[in-house]
């Protein structure tokens, strides 16, 4: 690992960590992948939204599954290029790719809804804790076979597993800060997940 940054001189450092998650995180691989493929404009399908969970309405299973490894894999790579600089960069530069694929400058900052982008991150700075929450989309995403509820789920326990597992308070925090963003982008779902609307896994939806 390099010599410690200068506190004196560190924002150049934050600012150079935040700018490169951002354009990582920014790539819109859904968008992008089902274009390539020829299904026209993902945005137009399902739900509307450019993650996995929406690529896989398009009925195309590799290109969904694709899409969920590239879109956490940028997470996990921003924060794991940050780690070169240690834990402080890591998280800065894996909260901007977060940032990045919500609101990405190539899509007019509207983007997908994180969830597979913030697993990555998490196992890019504290893999036993992304592995936690992984486990956790798996089992309620088994039981109830509804994508958002394993998502919000899963993410909202990213806090208290950073806190039992790793007892990192900043770690603690960040999660706490990727939690909101991610039910903030799930407003909608929360809604129909309230009303019994929220279609299930594999299912297809009206935009």
């Amino acid at each position: 690992m390099p010599d410690p940054i200068s506190w004196a001189f560190v924002w150049p450092y934050f600012l150079a960590a935040f700018i490169g998650g951002y354009a990582i995180g920014s790539i819109p691989f859904g968008f992008v992948l089902t274009r390539l493929a020829g299904l026209g404009d993902i945005r137009q399908i399902g739900s509307g939204n450019i993650g996995a969970t929406n690529v896989l309405r398009t009925e195309n299973k590799p290109l969904a599954a694709l899409t969920l490894f590239l879109d956490g894999a940028k997470g996990a790579a921003a924060a794991l290029i940050g780690w070169r600089w240690g834990p402080d960069i890591a998280l800065i530069a894996g909260f901007a790719s977060l940032i990045g694929h919500l609101f990405p400058v190539w899509l007019r900052f509207r983007g997908g809804k994180g969830v597979a982008t913030t697993f990555g991150v998490l196992l890019g700075v504290a893999w036993p804790v992304g592995l936690a929450a992984l486990a956790t989309w798996l089992a309620v995403a088994a039981l109830f076979r509804l994508s958002s509820l394993a998502a919000l789920v899963a993410i909202a326990a990213a806090p208290l597993y950073a806190w039992l597992i790793r007892g990192d308070l900043q770690l603690v925090q960040f999660a706490a800060i990727f939690a909101v963003l991610v039910w903030a982008r799930h407003h909608t779902n929360i809604r129909r997940l309230l009303t019994g609307a929220e279609p299930k896994i594999g299912k297809k939806s009206q935009p």
